[in-house]
């Protein structure tokens, strides 16, 4: 009686062994042995290879081959695309996949991380290279479990420890905003600072105290509040300010529309922009310049910051070595922080 043929183990198999996912095991098993590192932590490479051996694990070249072959699209997770930066950004992107022969598939997260989450997973079973987010959360480790599981990604507008990311230079930003504020003796300050899980927020509002610490000024906690970037959360921030009975000489908004906001609460109030209040936004969207008082705020390279997001995936892709870029703020002084009353409030 002829012998039955003992089945082989599969790559699906020893992921279920392993406990991770089929991914990972291709891109560990296929990888050089100096880059199996680039796909999961340590222990788990040497699990996945010990697996491996004792199974009797033989690579099959043909299916390999369909494993490797590029679907050339990758996909693009935001919070809303209809937000002025993100649109802008994304459109970076877009030229650069173009140009490179890439197709884009982007899909909005509304910040909400169970949302992020499944799109991100309908994203991957569409067989993309890989994914670009600007939606990052200081606070969650979704990211995280997708390195582990060696999906190539990217962050941009948003950075997060351990990422690759291509950002403004946020901290900086919030310096710049900082020395301007020195400058005109305006350091009695508000900070509308935006969602306290973007690392965009923590960072503009984080280096604007310590550079104001720097000159031995220091921003009180009832000065800094966190709600959202858009128009109608800093219209909300600052009526709570003004209704706490909190009279400040500046405002710092670190996203434009949320400075916007502001500045009709302001006016409502019969507070005088800039002789009132130096008020400074951030990003440098067209609608800063064009508002009824000029806006001072800190330009982002947001369409270069989507090219460089694109770029550095594909290069992440084709395993070449990747670091993070952080992109030079610049500092567009006009008519809401004109007037300078050094020495008042």
């Amino acid at each position: 009686m002829a012998q039955q043929r003992a089945r082989a183990v599969t790559q699906r198999g020893l992921a279920e062994l392993a406990g991770v996912s089929v991914a990972t095991v291709s891109r560990v098993l296929g990888s050089p042995p100096d880059q199996r590192h680039r796909w999961a932590a340590p222990e788990t490479v040497r699990t996945i290879l010990a697996l491996a051996e004792d199974h009797g694990y033989t690579r099959n070249p043909h299916a390999a081959s369909l494993r490797t072959a590029r679907s050339n699209l990758v996909g693009v997770m935001v919070p809303r695309l209809q937000d002025f930066v993100l649109a802008t950004i994304y459109e970076g992107i877009e030229e650069a996949a173009m140009e490179n022969g890439i197709n884009t598939y982007v899909m909005n997260s509304l910040d909400d991380t169970a949302l992020q989450r499944t799109r991100t997973r309908a994203m991957i079973d569409r067989r993309v290279d890989g994914l670009i987010f600007g939606d990052a959360h200081l606070d969650d480790t979704f990211l995280d479990e997708l390195r582990e599981q060696g999906v190539p990604l990217v962050l941009t507008s948003r950075r997060r420890e351990g990422h690759v990311s291509v950002t403004c230079d946020d901290y900086l930003g919030g310096r710049l905003v900082a020395e301007h504020l020195l400058e005109l003796g305006r350091t009695d300050v508000v900070v509308l600072a935006g969602l306290e899980f973007a690392s965009t927020a923590y960072d503009r509002t984080r280096g604007l105290i310590d550079r104001l610490a720097e000159a031995g000024v220091e921003v009180p906690e009832n000065h800094l509040i966190y709600r959202g970037f858009d128009t109608a959360a800093g219209r909300q921030a600052m009526g709570e300010i003004l209704e706490a009975g909190i009279r400040p000489n500046a405002v710092f908004a670190t996203n434009d529309f949320a400075a916007i906001g502001a500045l009709g609460v302001l006016q409502d109030h019969g507070f005088s922009v800039p002789n009132d209040v130096a008020l400074i936004g951030y990003n440098d969207t067209p609608l800063a310049e064009s508002v009824g008082i000029p806006m001072t705020t800190i330009r982002s390279k947001m369409h270069l910051m989507g090219r460089e997001a694109l770029l550095t995936l594909l290069a992440l892709i084709a395993g070449k070595e990747v670091s993070s870029q952080k992109l030079e703020p610049e500092l567009i002084v006009r008519a809401s922080s004109a007037v300078s009353v050094r020495g008042t409030r």
